[in-house]
């Protein structure tokens, strides 16, 4: 009997081993990487001057309103192009995450890009997307239109040969009609102006610390960056970050952020604070936009906490599942033992 419980302890301690070694350790993914993006693209037709796209951001590993939103786009293939996510798809950048995000949209029938967002890099997540995605910023093209994908996930500045790659993509966009730029964090929040005099605002390090910052901090590098999308005739920004739906222009630049891709929702204005996702209607020299809407919940403050706590709880047990159990086992069969021991001490002082 001891050594039948010997065994069985044993094989779940080996169980528990294994599962956080390949949750945390060992790639799932094959050497060389997936190159997600640069496999999407090579689904998406190049040419055609009337067609749509759906943008969303922040589904930080949803498992609710995001996978519904993948099956309405799922029934829209015949029409829509292509969909993005502008950021935030994991809650952090540990592989367990990334690989029950992966599994949401392998199979996603529409091609389905990704940028990336600051909580895609917690936990060192910014090497696991690089292996998973590829390139923290790129371009393409469809038809008339001219698309640049940027990577602010660091919500201080863009890097200087980012910069540089800008510059260079954005006088390349010259030759196409509509030029659309996505990054996650918000160049500016709603409603927010850039100060004068301008600043740099705080270093990368004091951002990370901060966790969040709701706007881009570099406001020196953000007056920039608006003057060259004026110069190129930028047609318009999408970024997501803020966890609503928000649009206007930062100084001239027309602008939408669209964070409710599935994450928590904390703001109570109904107007800007529900789940959604965005389509952009290319029709020759037209574009427009329209908001697909998902249920969400009431907007009272309180209502939005139980929310978002129930949205994560869910989130940790479906991502930690086998973990979870393998524990859960662990601490039953302690619990027998202990009660075997106390049974067998019961019966030494009964004689």
């Amino acid at each position: 009997m001891k050594r039948a419980l010997f065994v069985i302890m044993l094989l779940l301690l080996v169980g528990a081993g294994a599962f956080i070694y390949r949750a945390e350790f060992r790639p799932w993914w094959p050497p060389g990487g997936l190159n997600w993006n640069f496999q999407q693209l090579q689904r998406i037709p190049q040419e055609g001057d009337k067609f749509n796209f759906a943008v969303m951001g922040d589904n930080k590993n949803s498992f609710s309103t995001f996978p519904a939103i993948l099956r309405d786009l799922d029934s829209k293939t015949d029409q829509l192009t292509f969909a993005i996510d502008v950021g935030d798809l994991v809650f952090d950048g540990e592989q367990e995450k990334y690989r029950v995000f992966y599994n949401q949209i392998k199979d996603e029938k529409l091609p389905f890009l990704v940028a990336i967002g600051n909580h895609d890099i917690r936990e060192e997540g910014r090497a696991v997307y690089y292996d998973i995605f590829g390139p923290f910023y790129y371009s393409f093209s469809v038809g008339n239109s001219y698309f640049i994908v940027l990577d602010d996930a660091n919500m201080a500045c863009i890097d200087n040969p980012q910069m540089a790659w800008l510059k260079r993509q954005l006088v390349a966009s010259q030759d196409y009609s509509h030029v659309f730029v996505f990054l996650h964090v918000p160049l500016l929040a709603p409603g927010e102006d850039l100060p004068r005099p301008l600043t740099t605002g705080p270093g990368k390090e004091l951002v990370r610390l901060m966790r969040y910052h709701p706007s881009l901090a570099n406001k020196v590098q953000v007056n920039e960056i608006l003057t060259l999308f004026r110069e190129y005739h930028v047609t318009h920004v999408f970024a997501s970050h803020i966890h609503g739906y928000f649009t206007g222009d930062w100084e001239g630049v027309p602008y939408t952020i669209t964070g409710g891709a599935g994450a928590e929702l904390i703001g109570t204005d109904p107007q800007h604070y529900f789940y959604h996702y965005v389509v952009v209607h290319i029709d020759g020299d037209q574009v427009t936009m329209s908001i697909v809407r998902f249920p969400s919940p009431p907007a009272e403050l309180w209502n939005r906490l139980v929310h978002t706590v129930a949205l994560y709880t869910h989130s940790f047990i479906v991502t930690n599942g086998p973990g979870i159990g393998l524990v859960a086992l662990l601490i039953l069969f302690v619990y027998l033992l202990y009660l075997a021991w106390r049974k067998k001490l019961f019966r030494k002082r009964k004689r």
